[in-house]
């Protein structure tokens, strides 16, 4: 059974910091690059970060310098830093493993809520 288990999401006033969490299993984390989708009312699932196997790391250009993606070996998880939070932030976010060869979506988290207001 694959497992992508997702925790961090909240509320959070701009300017501030979010944290989300993914814990997947050894064989996935292992084998697959991970990323991170949001999606928001009215938008399609957008990527907004991913890393690969070998800690690389890409990100969406509204996210970039903000955001950071990362990976735990030993916790077989990943995070999302995300900092100076904006309210175009709010959406739905999910956790994704990735094909290592072609970055194609394989397997999805739940999703968790994070919502920037005043």
């Amino acid at each position: 059974q694959v497992q992508l288990v997702e925790s961090g999401g909240g509320l959070v006033q701009p300017g501030g910091s979010l944290r989300l969490s993914c814990a997947a299993s050894e064989t996935i984390f292992s084998r697959y690059a991970m990323a991170w989708y949001r999606q928001a009312p009215g938008k399609r699932r957008e990527l907004v970060a991913l890393i690969t196997i070998g800690g690389s790391t890409d990100y969406a250009d509204s996210v970039k310098g903000r955001f950071t993606i990362s990976r735990d070996n030993a916790k077989n998880t990943v995070y999302l830093q995300m900092n100076a939070m904006k309210p175009e932030d709010t959406a739905v976010y999910y956790c994704n493993a990735a094909h290592p060869t072609f970055y194609t979506p394989a397997f999805w988290g739940q999703g968790t809520q994070v919502t920037v207001s005043s």
